[in-house]
């Protein structure tokens, strides 16, 4: 980044002494700039002038602690595992089982869903929610079933609250009068909204407050990390203690192993007062293909998490080492409200800054700077991590991970998915589709029927590959037609431990 180059290029001939004043001088000139361009940008506000201003305030804070960074956020010798009582087993939790009023603990609960995401990577336009995965339900259907099978069966009020964007609110909104006969109450607030920064002058790229446009390119929603303070600045965190609710389950929506967990939720509510637990994060053991994920470790003498992003480059092979570091964050979070309150009445939330490098059309070099919600955990008293089974990870964010939902592996209930009786050991198959199948409209062309999954293993698709109807894959399935190729596996094929080539050869794996 440029303040790094002129601090470099200066420190040659500035006497140490005055390095420090110069760097201060330097930061003060790059921050009173930057606070000059978002009064210009704020003068071009429409109606939510308000809100903007709101907005700009999270941002001088993330800007100021962003030039003051000195180097890693982590000295890599400080890590040590965590204790062995701050991560409980799943089991352990569940050996306590269920008070008898169940509906005491639900009626304390909010369901949050981080619903700010497109789903453009998977070539669909608007928000990723409204993406058919099952059923022809979207990942929001099914998150209403659930909340509203949980309030029937217990006769309870769980409420939901969607965290949108400014890329998805408005599609949203639309789309929610479709649930207004169902049994859940649903709320909604707007993360916010922060202008992307040029790299090389750290000054905004965006000329106005427009989001069409050439300042559209200019904003960006900061991460999930966001929320505490566009919850509370909504007044909705206010109005939710308001009605006697105590705790916040946090997932993403396109998680559709993120239930409401009752045997974790009675863990909470049941603490002696002193002990309250604010903050609890669901993690689960790492597999080979989780190596990238967040991990908790012990820091200072607190359970911190740990991105991929903080660790120094000389590290990272250790750090993605499955035999260190065990586990990794789910993103599913139980967090208590009040003490969202107070952290945010107190500016007491501190999370690490990412600092997210994007490229924009034109080839513009733009930063981000982003949080992430569970990097909140080190604010948060007799804050614990849950070793979860892996069945409540299951993240959609390809048409590999879409196949296995729709596939017969899974069965379908009251919005939630649960692996198949059938199927003989509880891991899920290692699907990778080509090219071919990333855009969803693609993928669905070429299944004519999801094929029979049961007893398959692993899945490699790659080319120009058409399945018929009732295929059945079995073992490792390895199908590859090269450049200029197709292969139709035709209707009722069983394949299994096959490779298939370019003619359509099928040879024992």
């Amino acid at each position: 980044l440029k303040v790094t180059s002129v601090m470099d290029c200066v420190s040659r001939w500035v006497p140490d002494n005055s390095m420090a004043q110069f760097q201060e001088v330097m930061r003060q000139q790059l921050e009173s700039s930057m606070h000059a361009e978002l009064e210009k940008l704020l003068s071009t506000a429409k109606g939510d002038a308000e809100i903007c201003k709101k907005d700009f305030e999270g941002f001088k804070k993330l800007f100021h602690r962003f030039l003051q960074v000195k180097g890693p956020s982590v000295e890599w010798p400080k890590i040590n595992r965590p204790p062995e009582d701050s991560i409980q087993p799943y089991e352990k939790i569940r050996e306590k089982g269920l008070p008898e009023n169940v509906a005491n603990s639900l009626n304390k609960l909010v369901v949050v869903k981080l619903n700010g995401g497109l789903g453009t990577s998977m070539g669909c336009k608007g928000p990723k929610s409204l993406i058919s995965v099952r059923n022809e339900n979207t990942f929001l259907d099914l998150t209403v079933q659930q909340i509203e099978h949980l309030n029937k069966t217990y006769n309870t009020d769980v409420p939901l609250v969607l965290m949108n964007s400014f890329n998805t609110d408005e599609d949203t909104r639309k789309i929610l009068q479709k649930y207004t006969h169902h049994r859940v109450k649903i709320h909604t607030f707007n993360q916010s909204r922060y202008p992307r920064i040029n790299k090389e002058s750290l000054l905004p790229v965006a000329k106005d407050m427009g989001l069409v446009g050439e300042s559209a390119d200019g904003w960006y929603p900061p991460g999930h990390g966001d929320i505490y303070a566009s919850f509370y600045n909504s007044g909705l965190l206010e109005q939710l203690i308001a009605e006697g609710k105590e705790y916040i389950f946090v997932s993403n929506i396109d998680n559709l192993g993120a239930t409401v967990d009752l045997h974790i939720l009675n863990h909470l509510v049941s603490q002696p007062n002193g002990k309250r637990c604010e903050f609890i994060m669901e993690v689960t053991d790492k597999t080979r293909a989780d190596v990238k994920g967040g991990t908790l470790i012990q820091y200072e003498g607190k359970l911190r998490l740990l991105e991929i992003a903080q660790v120094p480059k000389a590290h990272v092979d250790e750090f993605k080492s499955v035999s260190k570091f065990k586990i990794f964050n789910t993103n599913n979070l139980w967090i208590s409200l009040a003490a969202i309150k107070r952290l945010q009445e107190q500016n007491a939330m501190d999370m690490e800054i990412i600092v997210n490098p994007k490229t924009l059309n034109g080839g513009l070099n733009v930063i981000q700077l982003e949080t992430a919600v569970g990097a909140a955990i080190k604010c948060f008293d007799n804050a614990l991590g849950i070793n979860v089974p892996r069945s409540r990870f299951l993240p959609v964010k390809t048409t590999s991970d879409l196949l296995l939902v729709m596939s017969n592996l899974y069965s379908l209930e009251a919005g939630s998915l649960t692996m198949s009786e059938k199927r003989e050991f509880p891991t899920t198959p290692h699907v990778k589709l080509g090219s071919s199948f990333t855009k969803v409209q693609e993928y669905l062309i070429r299944f004519e029927s999801i094929p029979d999954m049961l007893e398959l293993d692993h899945l490699t698709v790659s080319g120009d590959v058409t399945f018929g109807k009732n295929v059945s894959l079995k073992g490792t399935v390895i199908i590859i037609a090269n450049h200029g190729d197709r292969i139709d596996i035709p209707a009722g094929s069983m394949l299994e431990n096959k490779i298939v080539s370019g003619n359509l050869r099928i040879l024992d794996h």
